[in-house]
């Protein structure tokens, strides 16, 4: 980031001080990612029964956040220069973000193994991709300049790597907050999860089935199943476990098992129309 930042400003390259830009929202951005999940680990407690798995998608979409802001910034500068575009030193432009590049490739190497499974991750993940990014577009503006003289090109890719990290970003907070919102997660098909259950031998039917996702790859799922009287509750929900791990991969469930009876004596609870009207009462006003 300081190599950068030092070339961007001796080269004159926006480019440069663009990435170095980003380079300084990446270091808030991991040192957040680090503090999730170091509290992530933390062990549950009577006020945080979930413990503190949700920081990690707090994290998260800070991160998506911070990366639409600095691109837009970045943009905001591109145009500035689009029409009068400042000399740019294309030798020491190409040789610094050619660094700059390995550096980011090794990032995203060491980062690579986890981003697929965790949204924090993800978002420390893409932090270094648009860095990498970045150096390429760099070294491209580089290039051109050498080349052909054409100053504008240091604007024009810087517009261009905001763009793609805009559309990484805007995904990645999207993701975030359908967790924070305990939408259903976008992997599973609640259509899908209610079929099986129904499908299950003995289950008579199914409602208020919620499916949403704890923090990334830990998803978690509610529902009332209304089973035959005459089979056993243990061996039922026994199956329908198993069923849920081996197609769905859900593992944290809550299962009301209930009757026919049951559900009646629930449906009558809920507000539905069991009971026969109750006697109009007459008031006199006292004069």
């Amino acid at each position: 980031m300081l190599a950068e930042a030092f070339g961007g400003w001796f080269s004159n390259s926006l480019a440069l001080l663009a990435d170095a830009g980003h380079m300084l929202t990446d270091v808030a951005a991991l040192t957040l990612t680090l503090a999730a999940i170091w509290f992530a680990s933390r062990p549950a407690t009577s006020k945080k029964t979930f413990g503190y798995y949700r920081l990690e998608i707090l994290a998260a979409f800070v991160n998506g956040i911070a990366l639409v802001l600095i691109s837009m910034w970045i943009i905001y500068e591109a145009l500035e220069r689009w029409n009068a575009p400042p000399p740019v030193k294309g030798l020491e432009l190409t040789v610094i973000a050619g660094g700059g590049l390995v550096i980011n490739v090794i990032c995203a190497w060491l980062l690579h193994g986890g981003h697929e499974h965790d949204l924090n991750l993800r978002g420390a993940w893409l932090h270094v991709i648009g860095d990498a990014l970045g150096s390429v577009a760099a070294i491209v503006a580089g290039v051109l300049i050498l080349s052909f003289g054409w100053l504008w090109a240091d604007a024009a890719v810087s517009v261009l790597i905001s763009l793609i990290i805009i559309f990484g970003a805007w995904n990645l907070i999207k993701e975030s907050v359908n967790v924070l919102l305990e939408g259903t997660p976008a992997h599973i098909n609640l259509t899908a999860v209610e079929d099986a259950i129904r499908g299950t031998e003995n289950v008579k039917d199914v409602h208020d089935l919620h499916v949403w996702t704890i923090t990334s790859g830990m998803e978690a799922l509610s529902v009332h199943i209304v089973h035959e009287e005459t089979i056993s509750q243990k061996s039922l929900l026994q199956r329908i476990r198993a069923k849920l791990h081996d197609e769905f991969g859900i593992d944290h469930l809550t299962i009301q098992m209930e009757t026919l009876e049951n559900e009646a004596a629930h449906d009558c609870f809920s507000g539905a129309n069991c009971f026969e009207p109750a006697q109009k009462l007459n008031f006199t006003r006292k004069t």
